[in-house]
Formats: C-alpha cells, structure tokens, sequence
C-alpha cells in the first residue's frame, strides 16, 4: 500500500522554544530547519505529495510579534527554498487565502511557485493562511458562479489545486489529538498518526517511520 499523500501538523514549535527558555519565535525558525529536512527525506522517500499545515487563518489571533515574525521568516525564506527545490526536482504549491497577506509575501510565492512550476518530483503543500472549512466555502461559491449544481464531484473541482489528492496520512506533532480544520475535505478517509515529540523535533528518519506505520494499516474506505 504506497503512502502518497502525507500531511503533516506541524505543531509544537512554541513549546519546544520554551522549554529551552528561548524566544517563541525560536521554534518557528527552528521548525522551518524541519521542514527542509523532511522535504528532503520525503523525496528521497518518493512520496509523491507532502502537505505542512504551517499557518492557519485562525493563527493571526496570536500575539503580534509572534506572527510578524512568522511573516518575515516566509518572506525571507521562501524564494531560497523553492530555489533549493528546483534544484532536486520537488514542486512547490501554496494553499491558503490571500486575504491579509502582504503584496510583498503574495509576490514571492507566485515567484516561488514559478521557479519549481516544471519539477516532477514530490510536490510539497504549504497550507499557508489556510482554513479547511474557508477551502470548501470557496469552492462551493466558484461552483454556484460557475452556474453549477453543488455535489461532492463540483466541490472536489474547485478546491485550492484540485490536482492535489486526498490525504493518506496524517501526521501531528506534540501530542495533541485533532486536525484543526487541516485539509478537511481531502482528510476524510485519512489515516492518523498523532506522536509526542514537538516539530522541531522531528527529523528524516521519522518519514521512514511514517511509512512503516501507514503500511500496517489496514484501509477500508467504508467498505
């Protein structure tokens, strides 16, 4: 059974800061270190589609600070990671709302999104203002504007990248127990896997890990 969708929460990223006494925004940086290297390991992997649940639509109530910093990281990071992609053949795509974000962060990622627009390797979903349930309101609304009936089937089209499939695997980090809106229409048969350590804590070798626990699942589908 091959795992081609794997979603990953990254959560945990303030604690993981505090309890070393660092700044909160350290575990942001630090997360971002993460995700490089299981990109890199999910590549290596050939998992044809790794999603990060990085920023959520309801991540703007934390303090100022905090998410000021989070939107300098992307700003300045992005580019440099889409260019590192591109040069190992992984495809970049950005899920999430517009709304809110800076012209300057919009830009990058349409420059990002473009640089690895060719690859045929993995492609790596960054959920990035994103709401699962924003996500389904959208795509209902495009489907009326499109004058067409709402059914699953018109639903699915219209989703952010409706190229992108459903998720067989999710992975959430730091012990917590709940999806929180991500990919909520794609999550429907997903599998879980909720682990205790923090994100930043993470590393290659639990994509292996990963692996081998969706392949001793068994999947049913209802059926």
């Amino acid at each position: 059974m091959e795992l081609k969708h794997l979603g990953i929460i990254a959560d945990g990223n303030r604690r993981w800061a505090k309890e070393r006494g660092l700044p909160k925004v350290e575990g942001h940086t630090r997360g971002l270190k993460t995700i490089e290297e299981l990109v890199a390991a999910a590549a290596q992997a050939n998992i044809p589609y790794v999603s990060f649940y990085v920023f959520s639509t309801e991540n703007w109530g934390r303090e100022e600070a905090e998410v000021s910093h989070i939107m300098r990281l992307a700003e300045t990071r992005i580019l440099k990671m889409a260019k590192r992609m591109a040069e190992n053949n992984i495809k970049l795509v950005i899920l999430g709302s517009r709304e809110r974000l800076s012209p300057r962060l919009v830009s990058l990622g349409e420059k990002a999104r473009d640089l690895t627009a060719d690859c045929t390797g993995t492609t790596v979903c960054f959920c990035f203002n994103y709401g699962g349930e924003q996500e389904i309101a959208d795509a209902a609304n495009k489907a009326l504007a499109a004058g067409e009936q709402i059914t699953p089937a018109t639903i699915r089209a219209h989703l952010y990248h409706p190229e992108i499939p459903d998720l067989d695997m999710i992975v959430r980090t730091s012990g917590e127990e709940r999806i929180s809106g991500f990919m909520l229409w794609r999550a429907a048969y997903a599998e879980m896997m909720f682990i205790k350590k923090y994100f930043p804590e993470m590393t290659g070798d639990d994509i292996e890990l990963v692996i081998k626990e969706y392949e001793s699942r068994s999947r049913r589908f209802g059926k």
